[in-house]
């Protein structure tokens, strides 16, 4: 518990603090879907996208083309990350059940899914500070606009690169490959 509240501190001091080198996600630890918790060490070697989900947002269709990227090549270590988040119009009001419920039986989503969390605020997820200070979104601001918003990672967990809420997933695949070395 102290590591954690640390880390929020460390985060929020300074941008330069955020942008220190030595940080990575694997530094950080989250709930799953089910509520269990888990070290994104688990994930380290692993070329990771890392998006903020909501069940009942126009992108919601999104799921489809992350479900098919990530079947695509994660026998070639990829793996997605999906975070619900209720902070956008209350496009993902349902439990954590529910949403693991509707993206399994709706999309077949079989990467991992996340407790839902806040991306944004006062009580946002660690993780997204982190995510955020590492790349910015559109004309410099940190803070996610929208649902499906997406952060690529690379392998050894540096944040590689943001995309907005319209960008499809089919259009982050040149970038997974590269980071792939396919």
């Amino acid at each position: 518990m102290f590591k954690k509240i640390l880390l929020v501190i460390l985060l929020t001091l300074s941008s330069s603090i955020a942008k220190d080198k030595t940080m990575s996600i694997y530094n950080f630890e989250v709930k799953d879907i089910d509520g269990k918790e888990v070290s994104l060490e688990k994930y380290r070697g692993k070329v990771l996208l890392i998006v903020n989900v909501a069940s009942k947002c126009g992108f919601t269709s999104q799921y489809e083309g992350l479900e098919k990227l990530y079947s695509k090549y994660k026998d070639k270590d990829f793996m997605i990350l999906g975070f619900p988040s209720n902070q956008f119009s209350n496009q993902e009001p349902g439990s954590n059940e529910e949403i693991k419920e509707f993206c399994t039986l709706t999309f077949g989503v079989d990467f991992d899914m996340f407790a839902k969390i806040d991306v944004n605020g006062k009580n946002e997820s660690p993780l997204y500070t982190f995510l955020k200070s590492q790349e910015s979104g559109i004309l410099g601001t940190s803070s996610i606009k929208w649902n499906f918003t997406k952060f690529l990672v690379d392998s050894n967990g540096k944040v590689v690169n943001r995309f907005g809420s319209i960008t499809k997933p089919a259009d982050i695949e040149d970038e997974v490959k590269k980071l792939l070395n396919l």
